[in-house]
């Protein structure tokens, strides 16, 4: 297991910055952690439109326009990624979550009836009750009941889980005639999918020569040659009729390069109707299983970006590991406050900690960006999925390097760490992969007759997510 750098005379502080930092005690340094700010804030940047496009069937009632959504989302994302970097010195930026953001509006409001801002009353109370369980040490315990290795399995799974999440948003893998394929019936094909391939292979030729910043290096290189693709061939955004588009956005500038934010989502909540409208017993297990999906995401993500970045200790834990878990969880609060969704942290981070970020430092760049992002959201929009991406898709190698830490010899281990691993990507769940690796290290550990390493909490955490598991069908039985 990697452990946290000391402090030598060749890493003394620099200055007050690099002292509240730690930026030299890290072993980093303002070029490394500036990159870094810069390669997760681009790798993140998705979500300012994907969230609006998300949450648009929710809020087209209140008339908000996906603007405002937008602006809000960069907001709250550029906010609570200040926090963390102040407050818990991580190198983890935050934002809407996604999946949270799916469940907002389609569970919640299109499927269970509720309005935007009763959903986003649910919201708050989920990051009220997750911030509870961190002040009062439970959601801290609960990481330190983790076995080091399985943390480590975590880690890699999420590497996998991203990497697939860069080739899907890149149009790379595809559903077809088998759950999912290369490309198009099997071959690459498109402009767009040659500036996937181009940002891959300067990210990694530069990469193997030792160049510092190859991966911003390889996502500004393959948005320029999107924008002259663009420039000549005039491609769409992806649809049935245009199989080979642009996934998300097109690398082209319309109109101004400026335009001032709207906050419409501001202050959009509803604390108690959903309460009236479904009942209590209700509300409490859709908490709960919002609460659980964050819960165990934000452990999984800080453990992958603790590990990548060298800052975890002999058990696997992050320093101030308690801060990050309460900005975390605070975060929910404010993105239901902010009418933008849970904020949650980012697994896209890594992509900033692969760049050289060590400290909360490169975290004010990201935030900054996110809050400049609100005046510049044209440009920002230029760089389409396919660049961006190979950020992703690279990272997922840097954090796969840590399976050889896990002892296969050993099922006992090796098992729940497999499973953990393969669930996170084909489930395409963080949540899910950690409670299959829980749930399955408890039956291992019970059948095998050794109660006195099973920790108290996990016989707790093992038994939430069987219900975690099979909570459709207890809410079907409610209901009926």
């Amino acid at each position: 297991m990697k452990t946290v750098k000391t402090l030598t005379t060749d890493n003394a502080p620099k200055g007050p910055i690099d002292k509240f930092f730690q930026i030299s005690a890290r072993g980093s340094s303002y070029a490394a952690e500036v990159r870094g700010g810069v390669v997760t804030f681009f790798a993140m940047a998705y979500i300012l439109v994907i969230n609006p496009i998300i949450l648009a069937p929710a809020t087209k009632e209140f008339g908000i326009e996906p603007a405002a959504i937008a602006a809000g989302t960069a907001l709250i994302a550029g906010i609570t990624t200040i926090a963390m970097g102040v407050f818990a010195n991580f190198p983890l930026a935050m934002a809407a979550g996604m999946g949270l953001n799916a469940m907002v509006s389609f569970t919640l409001c299109l499927g269970l009836g509720l309005n935007f801002q009763e959903a986003m009353g649910l919201i708050f109370w989920e990051g009220v009750a997750i911030t509870v369980l961190v002040l009062t040490g439970f959601r801290e315990a609960v990481f330190k009941a983790i076995p080091t290795q399985l943390k480590t399995a975590i880690s890699v799974g999420i590497g996998l889980f991203i990497a697939f999440i860069g080739l899907v948003d890149a149009g790379i893998i595809r559903p077809g005639g088998t759950p999912v394929q290369l490309g198009i019936n099997g071959s690459l094909s498109g402009w767009p999918a040659l500036v996937f391939v181009i940002g891959l292979i300067v990210t990694i030729v530069l990469y193997v020569n030792k160049v510092r910043g190859a991966i911003l290096i390889g996502i500004g290189s393959s948005t320029v040659v999107a924008m002259i693709i663009q420039a000549f061939a005039q491609l769409p955004v992806k649809s049935e009729d245009a199989p080979t588009g642009w996934g998300i956005t097109v690398p082209a500038l319309q109109g101004s390069p400026v335009a001032m934010p709207s906050f419409g989502t501001l202050g959009q909540i509803d604390f108690f109707g959903a309460f009236h409208k479904l009942g209590f017993v209700a509300v409490l297990l859709l908490v709960f299983s919002l609460m659980l999906a964050d819960f165990f995401d934000t452990m999984g993500t800080m453990v992958a970006i603790g590990a990548e970045a060298d800052l975890l200790d002999e058990t696997g834990t992050p320093p101030r590991a308690k801060w990050i878990l309460l900005i975390d969880s605070l975060s929910a609060i404010a993105g239901g406050l902010g009418g933008v969704s849970s904020n949650t942290a980012y697994v896209e981070s890594s992509a900033g900690v692969g760049e050289g970020a060590r400290t909360g430092f490169a975290n004010i760049v990201t935030g900054g960006l996110f809050l400049l992002s609100m005046f510049f959201a044209p440009i920002v929009e230029m760089v389409p999925s396919e660049a961006a991406t190979t950020a992703l898709v690279f990272v997922g190698f840097l954090m796969m390097t840590q399976v050889a830490e896990i002892d296969w010899r050993d099922p006992e281990i090796a098992i729940p760490a497999f499973l953990t691993i393969a669930f996170m990507p084909f489930a395409y769940s963080i949540t899910v992969g950690i409670g299959m690796g829980f749930v399955s290290f408890f039956v291992i550990k019970l059948g095998r007759g050794k109660f006195k390493e099973i920790h108290p909490l996990m016989w707790i955490v093992s038994a939430l997510f069987i219900l975690y598991f099979v909570l459709g069908p207890v809410q079907a039985a409610l209901a009926g």
